[in-house]
């Protein structure tokens, strides 16, 4: 008898937790800001801003620094479909390899979906291994917690070898 009220006290406790999970979730939850073009423009400046800021911590290879500005689940899928983790993405910036996040950029576009999120799009030339310059058509993705931007997730396609 004993055993049977343990296994229903365990079944409700379990039922219970479910519950609070699910309402606790709805209670978090909010709809994205809607933002003025007057905000969009503030928040991309800052998206922008944040971009030169992963810039300088990539040159002065601060590896303590990246650590806060790369999200905990971020990802980059290279032009040859290989995705990077945090950790390896920073090893590479700090290895000095070539980057979407330090090279020259054109066809910048800073898009702000909401108060949180920033999309920026470019073109940049990078130096692959075989020796030779690509262009690469870039995304990446930045969110906010409080204050405080992340690079959460980027993206490269090759597109063809880079003119001079």
């Amino acid at each position: 008898m004993r055993v049977v009220r343990l296994a229903t006290s365990a079944v409700l406790l379990a039922a219970l937790a479910g519950v609070f999970a699910a309402f606790n979730q709805h209670a978090l939850a909010h709809p994205p800001a809607i933002v003025s073009e007057a905000q969009r423009k503030l928040i991309s400046e800052e998206v922008a801003a944040f971009r030169k800021e992963v810039a300088a911590a990539i040159k002065a290879k601060n590896a303590k620094r990246l650590q806060r500005m790369y999200a905990p689940s971020f990802a980059h899928t290279h032009t040859t479909g290989k995705i990077d983790d945090k950790e390896a993405r920073i090893a590479t910036l700090l290895k000095g390899d070539p980057v979407i996040e330090t090279a020259p950029v054109s066809d910048l576009v800073i898009r702000i979906p909401n108060d949180w999120v920033g999309i920026a799009t470019g073109v940049s030339p990078i130096k692959a291994d075989d020796g030779k310059t690509y262009d690469v058509r870039w995304t990446a993705v930045y969110t906010r917690e409080g204050q405080t931007w992340h690079v959460a997730a980027s993206h490269a396609t090759r597109l063809g070898e880079s003119k001079p």
